[in-house]
């Protein structure tokens, strides 16, 4: 029989992000905390007898073998000792995260994508292997295996969970423009010209948490001032949302989405009634745990 099988994958904001300097890879020494968000994606996974087909009408998210969904079927594929190019299943994607947002929704197509397919194709993978094939398709994937409140060290691939937040409904403000991740990291490094870039702690840059529980006072994202630099309408938000009465309100990774996290669904809804004369796209979710994925 055709098994047909129905994954989410949920957005992540970054609660804190800091960016430790450059490695001797090439890439950068981060220490982010994550958070996973209701607002997902939906993949539709179904057993076939042809090669494996990907299937999106989703503005400006390709449907070929750039999409980390294909990338990932291909890895996984690859990882079970399966001969030649990855078939036997079809993806469907109903895509809700916006794109070039800084809210994770190709790591989080990704991830969905290797745990649905892991059953469609009955794997028995090892947790740690599925994380490894996970580490090689971004950065941000292996966190999107197991959500909830995390730490990301190393490029944010080294995931450790932490002791959950409490839930909080978030406005999301999205501008029209998107921002590549090697885009913003490019503008850090410009901004940082003439300064130290080894893999070092910062002098006050210590972990914002004790005991694995939060400091909201000490969250900040160290993308913040190279991108309202160069894009002043992510400030606008960010400021709105403060002004609404967020009690954190910040740039989510490297952009372009803004949040505020706010004690009720209704204070999220008017802030983001606040922004209808920018030009964004207002959206109102809320944190969840580990155990509602």
């Amino acid at each position: 029989m055709k098994k047909r099988i129905v994954v989410r994958a949920h957005a992540k904001i970054n609660l804190d992000l800091r960016i430790l300097g450059r490695r001797a890879d090439g890439y950068h020494e981060l220490r982010t905390v994550l958070q996973t968000l209701e607002l997902h994606d939906t993949l539709t996974l179904s057993s076939s007898d042809q090669a494996f087909e990907l299937r999106s009408e989703a503005e400006g998210v390709p449907g070929d073998r750039t999409n980390l969904i294909w990338r990932a079927a291909d890895a996984l594929w690859s990882a079970a000792g399966r001969p030649g190019e990855a078939r036997g299943a079809t993806v469907t994607l109903a895509k809700r995260i916006p794109v070039r947002s800084g809210l994770g929704g190709g790591s989080a197509d990704a991830a969905a994508a290797l745990m649905g397919l892991s059953r469609v194709w009955r794997l028995t993978m090892a947790p740690g292997r599925l994380s490894w094939v996970a580490a090689k398709l971004g950065a941000d994937v292996p966190f999107f295996l197991c959500g909830g409140t995390a730490l990301g060290l190393g490029r944010g691939d080294e995931v450790y969970p932490l002791a959950e937040m409490p839930r909080s409904h978030v406005a999301l403000l999205v501008p029209t423009v998107g921002i590549a991740t090697t885009e913003a990291y490019a503008w850090y490094d410009e901004s940082r010209t003439g300064q130290t870039t080894n893999a070092e702690p910062a002098v006050g840059s210590s972990p914002p948490f004790t005991r694995r529980l939060l400091d909201r006072a000490r969250l900040q994202n160290d993308f913040t001032p190279a991108v309202e630099a160069r894009h002043p309408i992510v400030k606008t938000l960010r400021e709105r949302l403060a002004a609404s009465g967020a009690f954190v309100a910040a740039l989510s990774g490297s952009g372009s989405a803004v949040f505020g996290l706010f004690g009720s669904e209704a204070r999220a809804k008017a802030a983001v009634r606040t922004c209808r004369d920018l030009r964004c796209t207002g959206l109102v979710t809320r944190t969840i745990s580990r155990r509602e994925l």
